[in-house]
């Protein structure tokens, strides 16, 4: 197996929906080891909607090459008060990335 779990959090704005069940924001993802790709991505969104949207934007991004285009997508096309937690999560996503020295 040459795939590896890895999770990023980040603190949730006040006045969502999504604080009843959680303190704060979590994107998952499923990583290729040899480069770095994501091949699967989950967040604790509410909404089946919202979670599949955020694994569209981020599924086939090489965490090799950053994280800064995937945030700007983020922040360009989901509009949510939780966009700013989503980049966050990704960014603390990405330093567990380069913690561990994965690839």
């Amino acid at each position: 197996m040459n795939t590896y779990f890895i999770a990023g959090h980040a603190k949730l704005p006040t006045g969502m929906a999504a604080q009843n069940m959680y303190e704060s924001l979590t994107i998952t993802a499923e990583i290729d080891g040899k480069y770095g790709v994501i091949l699967e991505a989950n967040c604790t969104l509410v909404t089946e909607h919202g979670r599949r949207f955020i694994s569209h934007i981020l599924r086939g991004y090489s965490l090799k090459d950053g994280v800064d285009e995937p945030v700007r997508q983020i922040k360009e096309h989901y509009l949510g008060k939780a966009g700013n937690a989503l980049a966050s999560a990704l960014k603390d996503l990405y330093r567990q990335y380069k913690q561990e020295d994965i690839g």
